[in-house]
């Protein structure tokens, strides 16, 4: 998955209207399963960057006995292309799916897989789950977790007498007494953190976007406490702006442009061949008395289009692959990029995951990690998204901000739950 596809997972998500005529746009590479013998099945996939990950979901599909599958490879707006598809019979029978996966249950385009998933149930990741599920039921299964932490250089730290930072307000300190003449103490991305954060501060804040009773879980006095805070980052230069690469690439925090960096897991293995042990990880740090720290993760999922006329033969295979063959899914996971296997026992079985920071960020995830809901929209997630810009680069009001944000989200979750 490259440092783009990750952004649009962790930090923007959603899906987006498509017209039909879009269904043929772009093209794909195809390879044909040759160890099945009955049905053909087509699955698709957004187009990962890292290399092997192409030839490795080829090689999977080959190894089904049960049915030929063709592999398609979708490059560009994989959300609009596969929005379009399932309009039509042109489209796949099985495929990944990520922000639109409300507006495709309640469009009656997906299938329920929760016979498939059940038996092993528990044993996913709850955070990556949690928002394939609608009414009690599961639709899609989720396949590697991606997630974000805080990246922070020992060395420079330790220098400047700051200790890694667990609360909010020690952040605010910490990039401020790190920030010198040579290099900033934080860097959130080129935007000062309005694209990537999302809902980040306000999980740390002990609240949620939506809660579990359907409601908005922001309209609370802490989440203007807690992203004025986020402003004052921006106020006191202790952001760095305007880096060569933005915050999904770890280049700036590796040749010293900042002390700490908001990243991905991804970015571990790179930092860790430049660096050493000479870096730490942390969680979003929590504000306030009820707060905690805070951890975004994302998950693509395989999910079986209802307009597939095989299927029965298309849910069997995606339970083979994404439930029963621990070893593609560990494979895929570990060994072209660097994912956590949305199984916990797997993520406990990798070997890759067992020490140093990166078996920290495996506990992150596990104990903090939270994904956006099923209810949050792409009209939300705008409506918030451009309130953040507006409070963190040009300090407006946080409180008369988020209560427009609040109108909007109950607007919204009437709108979702009337279909």
């Amino acid at each position: 998955m490259t440092g783009i596809d990750r952004r649009r997972l962790l930090a923007a998500g959603g899906g987006v209207a498509a017209a039909a005529a879009l269904a043929a746009a772009c093209g794909s590479n195809t390879g044909r399963g040759g160890g099945g013998s009955g049905p053909g099945i087509s699955q698709w996939y957004h187009q990962y960057g890292e290399p092997g990950v192409e030839r490795a979901v080829k090689r999977y599909a080959a190894a089904y006995g049960k049915a030929s599958v063709s592999v398609q490879w979708r490059p560009g707006d994989y959300d609009r292309q596969t929005a379009a598809a399932l309009l039509t019979d042109a489209g796949p029978d099985v495929f990944e799916v990520n922000g639109p996966l409300l507006d495709q249950i309640q469009g009656g385009q997906v299938v329920d897989l929760t016979a498939e998933v059940e038996p092993v149930k528990d044993d996913f990741n709850q955070a990556v789950l949690a928002p394939k599920i609608w009414q009690g039921k599961i639709w899609g299964i989720p396949q590697v977790i991606d997630m974000q932490l805080l990246y922070y250089r020992k060395s420079l730290l330790k220098d400047a007498g700051v200790e890694p930072p667990q609360t909010l307000d020690e952040l605010v300190d910490a990039a401020k007494k790190l920030t010198t003449k040579k290099a900033k103490g934080l860097f959130l991305g080129n935007d000062g953190g309005v694209g990537v954060l999302g809902g980040t501060p306000l999980f740390a804040a002990g609240l949620s976007l939506i809660r579990e009773d359907g409601k908005v879980g922001f309209d609370d006095p802490a989440a203007a406490r807690t992203l004025g805070k986020i402003r004052q980052l921006y106020a006191d230069k202790s952001l760095l702006l305007g880096a060569p690469t933005d915050w999904s690439d770890p280049a700036a925090f590796i040749q010293g442009l900042t002390a700490m960096q908001w990243s991905g897991l991804w970015a571990l293995p790179q930092i860790k061949k430049a660096l050493g042990d000479d870096f730490g990880v942390l969680p979003f740090p929590k504000d306030g008395a009820g707060g905690k720290p805070s951890v975004p993760v994302g998950a693509y999922g395989s999910a079986v289009s209802a307009r597939s006329r095989r299927k029965a033969e298309a849910k069997a295979y995606a339970k083979w692959l994404w439930v029963d063959r621990t070893e593609y899914q560990q494979d895929f996971a570990l060994s072209y990029g660097f994912h956590i296997p949305a199984r916990i026992s797997l993520a406990k079985k990798a070997e890759q995951l067992r020490e140093g920071a990166a078996a920290d960020a495996v506990r992150f995830a596990t104990e903090y990690g939270y994904a956006e809901p099923l209810l949050w929209t792409t009209a939300d997630r705008t409506a918030y998204q451009d309130a953040l810009s507006r409070i963190i680069k040009d300090g407006a009001n946080p409180e008369s901000e988020l209560k427009t944000v609040v109108r909007k989200a109950n607007a919204e979750l009437q709108r979702v739950k009337k279909k």
